[in-house]
Order: C-alpha cells, then sequence, then structure tokens
C-alpha cells in the first residue's frame, strides 16, 4: 500500500518571492546544494507529429522553471512550490506508485520514481520550485518542473546522464507516473535546447541539430500569446488523438518518407476512420518542410 502524502503546513508568513534558494532555507533550515534551472518551450513547427516519430522543430522560452535541491540519504522526498498554495509535501521515495495523485508534486516525485525504476540510486532530496512558464498555457510547464528536478539529480547523485536520457526520463515519469500521454518534444526542448537556437528533432531516433535563430539580427520577434485558454494533455482531443494513433491496427506515421521507404514503399497504412481527414499518405505526398525555400506547395502556370 502507498503512503498518503504528508503536507506540512509553511511557518507562519509562507515563504514569499520567486528566489529559491531564499525559499528553500527558510522552509528546511539550511541552504541548498546548488540551484538548477530548465526553460519552457514554444514550438514553431510539427504539431502532433512528436508522437508520431516526426520531426519537430521547438525552441526555448526565456520562462524558466528553478529549482533550489539537496540531496537526502534517508529515503525522504520533500516538495514545495511557491507556485502553488500549501505547504511542503513529503514523500518516501522506496512508496512511490504510479497513478497515486499528489497533484503538482506528481511531477518532480515521477522524475524521482523514473530514476529509480531505471536502476539509479536516488536516495531522496529536499526541493523548493518557481516557475515563471504559465501552466495550462502549452508552453511545457510541467516538462520545465521535470527536467529542473532531473538536472538537479543527475549532478547531486553523480549519475552521468546525458540531457536526452534526462528528457526520457521526464517523458517517463509524465507518461507513467503521472498518466498525461504526451510525447518526446517538451522534455526534449526542455533539456536539449540552446540559447539562439531553434531544436530540429527527429522524434524517432532523438537525433538533433541545433539550428540559429536569431531573430533580433533581422530586425524580426517572435510574438507568443498566452491566450488564457487552459490546455491540458491528459484530457479532450490531444489524449483522443494520441490514443487513436496508438490503437490496436494503426500505425504511426511520420511526415516525412525516409530514402528506405521511397525505394520500398510498405502497404499504405489504415487509417482508423478519425485520423483520415487529418493525415496524408507522406510516401504519396511530398514533404513540404524538406522542399527548398519557395517551393512549398509550388505549381506551375498552366500555359496556352
Amino acid at each position: 500500500m502507498t503512503a498518503e502524502p504528508t503536507t506540512t503546513a509553511p511557518a507562519e508568513g509562507e515563504p514569499a518571492g520567486t528566489d529559491p534558494a531564499a525559499t528553500f532555507t527558510e522552509l528546511y533550515g539550511s541552504e541548498p546544494d546548488g540551484v538548477w534551472a530548465a526553460p519552457g518551450r514554444v514550438n514553431l513547427i510539427g504539431e502532433y507529429t512528436d508522437f508520431n516519430d516526426g520531426f519537430v522543430m521547438p525552441l526555448a522560452l526565456p520562462h524558466t522553471a528553478r529549482a533550489a535541491v539537496s540531496r537526502r540519504d534517508d529515503g525522504v522526498l520533500r516538495l514545495y512550490s511557491t507556485d502553488v498554495p500549501g505547504g511542503v509535501v513529503s514523500l518516501r521515495v522506496d512508496e512511490l506508485a504510479p497513478h497515486s495523485g499528489h497533484g503538482w508534486a506528481a511531477y518532480p516525485a515521477g522524475v524521482v520514481w523514473a530514476l529509480r525504476r531505471a536502476g539509479h540510486p536516488v536516495t531522496g532530496a529536499d526541493i523548493a520550485l518557481t516557475s515563471t512558464v504559465p501552466t495550462g498555457a502549452g508552453l511545457s510547464s510541467s516538462a520545465a518542473l521535470e527536467t529542473v528536478t532531473a538536472l538537479a539529480l543527475n549532478d547531486l547523485f553523480d549519475l552521468g546522464l546525458s540531457a536526452a536520457d534526462l528528457a526520457v526520463t521526464g517523458r517517463r515519469a509524465e507518461n507513467d507516473f503521472v498518466g498525461v500521454p504526451c510525447g518526446i518534444m517538451d522534455q526534449m526542448a526542455s533539456a536539449c535546447c540552446t540559447e539562439g537556437h531553434a531544436l530540429h528533432l527527429d522524434t524517432r531516433d532523438l537525433s538533433l541539430r541545433q539550428v540559429p535563430f536569431d531573430l533580433a539580427s533581422q530586425g524580426l520577434t517572435l510574438l507568443v500569446v498566452d491566450t488564457r485558454v487552459k490546455h491540458a494533455l491528459g484530457d479532450g482531443a490531444y489524449a483522443e488523438r494520441r490514443a487513436a494513433r496508438r490503437a490496436p491496427g494503426s500505425s504511426a506515421y511520420r511526415c516525412c518518407a525516409t530514402s528506405r521507404t521511397r525505394t520500398s514503399p510498405p502497404p499504405s497504412p489504415r487509417w482508423p476512420t478519425a485520423e483520415r481527414g487529418r493525415v496524408r499518405d507522406p510516401l504519396r505526398t511530398p514533404c513540404r518542410r524538406r522542399q527548398p525555400p519557395g517551393r512549398a506547395g509550388h505549381r506551375p502556370a498552366r500555359r496556352g
């Protein structure tokens, strides 16, 4: 049986402000071992393709999740967020179980669970989190929480994991522990994007390329608008669409045919009814994204 989390009310005058180190010290009575940060993301190209082995091109936002963290060796995990009402959530790492609730704390707790399931000796931590990534706005606030937690634990426990490994850990936490059917793009963007670049990611094998994206030098600005419409991956159309693509008899599609499939095309996929209007056979339709600029959708004018 999984123990219920213990929630401790903060001291009078609950920690205020957005300095996670100061919040940590006030809550836990000591200085953290360090402070880590991970960004949210916005996607330029490739909607609904990261769970279909396709290509995506996100870039990191200046909005970040930050975590002040100290290692523990007694099996206790304590979590606090300045952005969520309530106190410190206290859990036992050996009692973490998927789909056991915990609210917002399930995201960092899921990372601890995923690391331990993979055989990494994570024995507990004290964590104080704060984030400027808008929640429910489709900007990957949960992936930023997962990534910053994974970054901190990777350093504190000398796990030696790569950025891509940490992203996979975050996705496993969100898919298997929290129960949200997201793809890999959000965590890869948060873990792997670099300043001044967009991330060209092949979600089939996680190969990536940093694409220079210096808008300011061209006199341009990227406008990201928060419409205040709440966005949730765990329910609604997103979850239905992903479920349809993973249903028995369905096959994942890829936005561009590989050289192998161009020379030896497999039989056309048997799309579920709900999907037929959403996709086109990539083996029969040129992929505009990989054509030279100015050639996408080009048709010569008729003469005579």
